[in-house]
């Protein structure tokens, strides 16, 4: 047989070359590997590694989602400060080491870069949660027009990692944003660039948009950190982010509202209702909205209702759960002062064909993207009315 090859042979154009042997019993794989080559490693860097690389602890310029300034901590991670340790209910403080919305900003005109620190945990994934939302360091940068799009991920993370994030980049200055860890918490974290490229760190905005609520507010079930509601949200609104949620725990505990109140933040969303019960919801909501109110009046608050059970449409105690809840927390909203109270409904913020959750309850990254889009335009409303510095005696 002969086969009239192109000039210029790719895998792909190869494949289809030879295609009329499968029937000769010619393994097309082999062919492939002898006269294109074998695939380059997957981590292997465009133009070989360099072979020195300058890496940036990122505490030397700080990291964006960590609330109440220089409170000391007891570890630089963690999401709430030392004196909440007392505070707050055991399995909030012990949630609070997971680094969820946290992230490094810096500009680089780096060709290659690459990560390296300790995750707190060495369980790196959950049973419906993966390892690259759970542990994984996820990489965005800025485009040309100014648009914010993922470039790497560690795709397999462990708790002692050296790990590429983008490499073969021409070597043009960007603006990038490195997501950490949903449900792990972080010990030390560098950036590694090429020796003589250009770094520079980009210190935390201020006042953050903050979000109290349960593990969906905490990034659970994304597949990457950055693909979480919490951290879309903050790529759309170019606003910084800080993330309280706590998986299985955020029921409006008394506790976490003078700690909310100490935050200098723009806006608060207070998505709770997944960890509560409509009798819950009765005893706690309305004082804890009222008392937000008073320590923050000018600060807007957005509430978001218990987004809906996927399977409620087949068991009806998913849907009366939802409804009852529903019921109860639009009673203590009306129940506070309307200025600047915001109210986000839960029928629709998954969408109603049951492809948005991993497990009927918490997103998958499509679930993620309709919370987000559920959230931005109230969110922006919210934003208009803020006062430029909208601040009370609370510290």
């Amino acid at each position: 047989m002969i086969i009239d090859m192109p000039t210029r042979c790719t895998p792909g154009r190869l494949i289809h070359c030879l295609s009329g042997l499968r029937s000769s019993g010619i393994v097309l794989s082999a062919i492939v590997a002898v006269l294109c080559g074998p695939l380059p490693p997957r981590d292997a860097i465009a133009a070989g590694e360099p072979p020195t690389l300058d890496w940036h602890d990122v505490t030397g310029w700080g990291v964006e989602g960590r609330a109440w300034g220089d409170e000391p901590r007891s570890r630089y991670f963690d999401r709430l400060p030392a004196a909440a340790e007392q505070a707050v209910p055991p399995a909030v403080w012990k949630l609070c080491r997971d680094s969820a919305g946290m992230a490094v900003r810096f500009r680089t005109d780096a060709t290659v870069i690459r990560v390296r620190g300790r995750l707190s945990n060495a369980s790196l994934s959950l049973p419906h949660m993966q390892a690259t939302g759970a542990s994984g360091i996820d990489l965005y940068a800025r485009d040309g027009s100014g648009r914010w799009r993922w470039a790497g991920v560690t795709r397999e993370p462990s708790q002692d990692f050296d790990a590429p994030l983008v490499d073969g980049m021409s070597r043009d200055s960007r603006e990038y944003t490195a997501y950490l860890p949903l449900r792990n918490g972080m010990e030390r974290l560098a950036i590694g660039v090429p020796a003589g490229a250009a770094f520079e760190g980009i210190p935390p905005r201020d006042r953050p948009i903050v979000f109290y609520g349960t593990s969906i507010t905490q990034g659970g079930c994304a597949s990457r950190p950055g693909a979480a509601h919490v951290a879309i949200l903050g790529r759309r609104l170019d606003r910084p982010v800080v993330n309280l949620g706590f998986a299985g725990n955020g029921t409006m505990d008394a506790a976490v509202g003078p700690l909310l109140a100490r935050i200098d933040a723009c806006c608060y969303v207070i998505d709770c209702s997944p960890n509560m019960d409509a009798a819950m919801i009765r005893e706690r909501a309305a004082t804890f909205l009222r008392d937000l109110r008073r320590a923050r009046p000018g600060v807007p608050v957005v509430v978001v209702e218990d987004r809906l059970y996927a399977q409620g449409w087949l068991a009806g105690w998913f849907r009366h759960h939802n409804d009852a809840n529903h019921a109860a927390l639009r009673t203590a909203f009306a129940s506070v002062p309307q200025a600047g109270m915001h109210y986000v409904e839960g029928d629709g913020l998954l969408g109603d064909d049951g492809e948005g959750t991993v497990d009927g309850s918490h997103p998958d990254d499509l679930g993620f993207m309709r919370l987000a889009d559920a959230l931005e335009p109230v969110l922006r409303r919210a934003l208009q009315e803020e006062s430029p510095r909208a601040t009370s005696g609370a510290k």
